[in-house]
């Protein structure tokens, strides 16, 4: 069977390897048809995703197709379409203990820390799948990142009355505007690439976007459009430690500031700049079995157009040659889907 895998830092290799199993007990076998690149896959890609070891099969933002189940699924049948779930955790820690699955001591995701779904077919546990009789594997496969904006809000708890600021309008931070924006509060975006605020304005109705420069004339178009207030809630989507460690200055007196994006590097910052103002700093990891579900109805009842997130499309046998250039910011990836099978 035919898979793709990341063999180092900026190789992809077609590889064999063995058929699955059948399935067994709460087991499901599922042929993946469409898998999202990430920026966790980009990031990997790259050799600076801090979880990853090589050579690894990546795919974790997956549309799949139950093949068989084993003797134990009851809520699953062949030919239903999933969104996977690809955190795997144990259930007994206590995060998982307490419903925190999402941050289980010893969490393996598939396509990160074992091997993923970028390969015909593989097993994955019933209750990892998410079905919808509606959509399609490439809304699906988008369901993964929409689920991380989904906690992300969650966790930033916005109401009508904050002015909110996400840094890094790539899909994890357009993941989060897409619930923050449900709530109603007034949204601000800040980017390096004018071509991603331009999406913003034009999908999202975003009047309000920062181009960040480096300069300092952030902070002054901040002080214009919040009156010198600031943001009561700031998400930093960018993975940028040096974006991550700047971002309390943009924080409101009480207000919080959600690290959404994942970096290697230290975060850095005057404790003052924190302690003065009582600002709550929070981290939002991956995301629930309950923002799948959330997820899928609001893509399946309209609330939710994924209609402009798809910007590139590459089929299983060009990904070797044209992964390079999705990891280009000037190439306008937004996401760039996987057609892995038919």
């Amino acid at each position: 069977m035919k898979a793709i895998h990341i063999a180092e830092p900026r190789r992809l290799e077609t590889i064999d390897i063995s058929e699955p199993e059948r399935p067994t007990g709460n087991q499901v076998l599922v042929k993946t048809h469409s898998m999202g690149i990430c920026g966790t896959d980009v990031s990997s890609f790259l050799g600076k995703f801090p979880f990853f070891d090589y050579p690894r099969i990546p795919g974790h933002e997956l549309g799949v197709e139950v093949i068989e189940t084993g003797a134990e699924v009851e809520n699953l049948k062949p030919g239903d379409l999933c969104s996977v779930e690809p955190y795997l955790n144990c259930g007994t820690c206590y995060p998982c203990r307490k419903g925190a699955t999402n941050c289980c001591e010893s969490l393996n995701v598939i396509g990160v820390m074992s091997d993923g779904g970028l390969c015909d077919r593989f097993l994955i546990p019933a209750h990892k799948l998410h079905r919808s009789d509606k959509l399609t594997t490439e809304q699906l496969a988008l369901v993964e990142t929409l689920a991380i904006g989904c906690h992300a809000a969650e966790r930033a708890a916005p109401t009508e009355s904050d002015r909110i600021l996400i840094i890094g309008a790539g899909p994890i931070g357009l993941s989060a505007l897409e619930f923050v924006k449900l709530s109603g509060a007034e949204l601000s975006v800040m980017d390096r690439e004018e071509s991603r605020l331009e999406f913003c304005r034009k999908n999202y109705g975003i009047k309000n976007t920062i181009p960040f420069k480096g300069d300092g004339s952030e902070k002054t178009a901040i002080e214009e459009i919040t009156k010198g207030d600031r943001y009561s809630i700031v998400i930093d989507a960018t993975g940028n430690h040096y974006s991550m460690s700047g971002a309390l200055s943009y924080v409101s007196q009480t207000g919080s500031l959600i690290y959404l994006g994942v970096t290697s590097e230290n975060i850095t910052f005057p404790h003052a700049a924190l302690h003065r103002p009582e600002i709550t700093i929070k981290g939002s990891r991956n995301a629930l079995p309950s923002d799948f579900t959330r997820c899928i109805s609001l893509i399946e009842n309209g609330a939710i157009d994924t209609a402009p997130w798809i910007t590139h499309r590459v089929g299983f046998n060009d990904v070797v040659n044209k992964f390079e250039t999705f990891t280009r910011p000037e190439s306008g990836v937004l996401k760039a889907v996987i057609q892995v099978s038919d």
